[in-house]
């Protein structure tokens, strides 16, 4: 398996990396990810379980049986291939060129 066949192993799945994204900006509790997320409380469970036990997220522990969730330094190592996928996104935006398939000529 290639590097980055692992790398998306982990974090390819679909929300992963928007999941990972909310959490740069510092530990969210689940019910704010949920609802900036807009995703559904299955969905957002099975995610957020993947990435903890990948080791990229952990639970923090709060009052009153409500969960937050932080990443670890194996998840904040994702911030420069989050914003580098970001830039490329913007880049491809601002340029609108019409899409053509390989081999056209």
């Amino acid at each position: 398996m290639s590097d980055l066949a692992a790398a998306l192993d982990v974090v390819g799945a679909r929300w992963a990396l928007l999941i990972v994204e909310r959490l740069l900006d510092g530990p969210q509790r689940y019910s704010d990810l949920q609802r900036d997320l807009g995703m559904g409380t299955n969905m957002l469970a099975t995610r957020l379980r993947e990435l903890e036990t990948a080791g990229v997220l952990f639970r923090l522990p709060l009052r009153h049986n409500t969960r937050a969730y932080d990443l670890t330094d194996r998840g904040l190592a994702l911030r420069e291939a989050i914003d580098a996928l970001g830039r490329w996104a913007a880049e491809e935006n601002s340029t609108a060129a019409p899409a053509t398939g390989a081999g056209e000529g």
